[in-house]
């Protein structure tokens, strides 16, 4: 079997599906996108192609270490998502072709399913206790929100409040007993996110992510190490290596991987098995399409420290299409008390709606993440 050609369609909402097509007449499916560079990372793809076409698409670890390491420059988000649409496609023409799904490629599953988490916005809060509470009543267990609006450096009390108050109204309309994550987005510098960090604790949450940016981690671990709040971070972080240096800290409880970005499957795998050995927990990172769900759960199934699930069913930046309207089944991904079952069927265990992904690709888009300014007029985080 060889490949014979890659084609990348750019989809609404914001998205970048990938197909790739071999002699033998399978195909395979992947996500290479990074969220407001999807050109970017489709100019990769095409340029990556000269190593695959012609290839033998089984030979994933090879294909992989050539893509990676035959250039001279390596990593970062622009090319490790390249890779990664790359790879998942590999994977789903290599369990197509054998006709079972990834997960038994990579050793069977651990378990059948896993649970998930439902967004509820909190971007500019408002509704994000009634977008909680229906989320509980749809079945979910656990939400995640968006903590803070911009912060300064250094910030008014008032904007801990809000937070809190937030967080606080979250907390009671759904109770004790369902997991709250709070999203910091990196928006959150050092001083502010002592603070937070802090006051937050007694709301018991099941995780605070990106108190600040991956690359000032090293300025908060005291913080970190001695909150009763687990610390999640890791969707800006694209490979094994990068991941390396926060696991030695021992600072951090739970990474989330994207792997859209990571690299794909084959990246991803390696560092969740790397996590295991510092007992340190696997949350995917998942806010896109069906195929990069769908690549989660392989890996979720058997990953024995994956313990939820990222998906973006109805979150607040997906307004366009929703991640259901590219597959021909949506049964695959019905959620049932908070859990989704990993898909059996072959290769990512799902069927894209390839009729459908060429009509919205014919309309694309060009989405760019908001740009954000405090008072002063200064660029703030988003």
């Amino acid at each position: 079997m060889k490949v014979t050609s890659l084609t990348t369609y750019t989809v609404p909402p914001r998205w970048l599906f990938l197909k790739i097509e071999t002699d033998e007449g399978v195909t395979g499916w992947g996500e290479p996108v990074l969220e407001g560079r999807a050109a970017t990372v489709a100019a990769a793809v095409e340029e990556l192609a000269d190593y695959v076409v012609g290839q033998d698409p089984r030979n994933i670890e090879d294909l992989w270490t050539v893509m990676y390491r035959a250039g001279f420059y390596r990593g970062g988000p622009i090319m490790m998502s390249a890779i990664a649409g790359i790879d998942q496609a590999l994977w789903d023409i290599k369990g197509k072709a054998l006709g079972v799904p990834v997960h038994e490629l990579l050793g069977g599953k651990v378990r059948e399913s896993i649970r998930t988490y439902s967004w509820i916005g909190g971007d500019r809060p408002g509704e994000t206790a009634a977008a909680a509470r229906a989320a509980v009543d749809r079945g979910f267990t656990a939400v995640k929100m968006n903590g803070t609006e911009e912060l300064q450096y250094i910030d008014t009390w008032d904007k801990v409040e809000r937070c809190l108050e937030n967080v606080q109204a979250i907390r009671e309309a759904v109770g004790p007993n369902i997991g709250i994550g709070v999203d910091f987005h990196g928006r959150v510098h050092k001083p502010m996110a002592k603070v937070l960090i802090k006051e937050l604790e007694p709301f018991k949450l099941m995780f605070i992510e990106e108190p600040v940016l991956s690359e000032h981690a090293s300025s908060l671990l005291d913080v970190m190490r001695n909150t009763p709040t687990p610390i999640a971070l890791g969707e800006r972080l694209y490979s094994r290596w990068d991941f390396k240096e926060i696991l030695a800290t021992g600072a951090v409880d739970i990474i989330q991987p994207d792997p859209s970005h990571c690299g794909g499957i084959t990246e991803a795998r390696k560092i969740a098995n790397m996590a295991e050995a510092y007992d340190v927990a696997l949350a995917l990172h998942c806010p896109l399409g069906p195929i990069a769900l769908a690549t989660c759960l392989q890996i979720d199934a058997g990953c024995y420290n994956a313990f939820i699930q990222e998906q973006s069913l109805g979150i607040h930046y997906n307004t366009s299409n929703d991640l259901l309207d590219y597959v021909t089944d949506p049964s695959v991904f019905d959620y049932q008390d908070g859990m989704v079952k990993i898909p059996g069927g072959p290769g990512l265990g799902i069927d894209v709606n390839e009729e459908y992904v060429v009509e919205r690709a014919a309309e694309g888009h060009r989405w760019r993440n908001p740009v954000w300014r405090h008072k002063d007029g200064s660029v703030a985080e988003w």
